[in-house]
């Protein structure tokens, strides 16, 4: 436990925190500093006075997680500072109850800024969050109506699917991911019933989910056979959004192949 240095942080975030911000006015007595008082923080995080006071002065026990909890919460800390907030108490933050299944808006905003890459969001479910419009182009018109499931369209053959070299090794590098959100999110009622529907309705998933496969996210190149387009050698790159548990995933060709080409077809008539 970093006593110190979580003393400070608590200081730090208490101060960054404005009355208004958590439904105080800013009237009585005077404030010697903007941030919030230590009771105010206090009674946010239903503690006492002197058991945060002595968080704040490196004095105090290894609080708990539950105690960290209540403080990320008190001090409006987002997904990363909370996380920041448990290792300076020598602890790991626990995720949350279920998957995050929002986009956060520069990341939403980064897919527009490739016109030339397809690019989809994913959540810990591989639910299709985010997209592209080179993306759509690529993996079907379905993909816009936001309930696209990239393990349902692998196992279950829903939405549009295109055949794929590197299909089989999705297969292992989805239920990889499946099997770490079952682990992390127990009691999301949505993941839950994914999991129950895949079970049932694909025998190659059960008995892949037997193997516990296990895959780290990187670099990958398949061939999609697509309708209009052909065959394209594709690169998949994907890129983590940690705090939110999510994949950002580049669908790009070498330069000067004649999948580049393709996708630059397919760019201007997606636009």
């Amino acid at each position: 436990m970093a006593r110190q240095e979580l003393a400070q942080y608590l200081r730090d975030r208490r101060a960054a925190l404005r009355p208004h911000e958590i439904g105080l006015t800013e009237t009585g007595t005077a404030r010697r500093t903007p941030g919030l008082r230590r009771e105010e923080v206090a009674e946010l995080a239903h503690m006492s006075v002197d058991y945060y006071t002595r968080l704040e002065q490196a004095r105090g026990p290894r609080p708990s997680a539950r105690i960290l909890d209540a403080l990320a919460r008190a001090l409006r800390l987002t997904p990363a500072e909370r996380s920041h907030l448990f290792r300076l108490a020598g602890s790991t933050a626990p995720p949350g109850t279920s998957a995050v299944r929002r986009v956060r808006p520069h990341v939403a905003r980064m897919l527009d800024r490739l016109p030339e890459t397809g690019a989809i969001v994913t959540d810990a479910a591989y639910h299709v969050v985010a997209w592209n419009p080179l993306a759509q182009a690529l993996l079907g018109a379905d993909l816009g109506d936001g309930t696209t499931n990239l393990a349902r369209r692998r196992f279950l053959g829903q939405g549009r699917t295109y055949e794929s070299s590197g299909a089989e090794e999705f297969g292992h590098i989805a239920v990889a991911r499946l099997r770490r959100a079952a682990d992390r999110y127990p009691h999301d009622p949505q993941l839950a019933a994914l999991l129950a529907e895949l079970h049932e309705g694909s025998e190659e998933f059960r008995q892949i989910w037997q193997t516990h496969p296990v895959h780290a996210p990187g670099h990958r190149t398949k061939t999609l056979d697509h309708p209009e387009a052909g065959a394209l050698r594709l690169n998949c790159d994907v890129l983590l959004v940690p705090e939110d548990d999510q994949e950002v995933v580049l669908m790009t060709a070498d330069p000067g192949s004649p999948a580049v080409r393709a996708l630059r077809r397919l760019a201007r008539q997606a636009t």
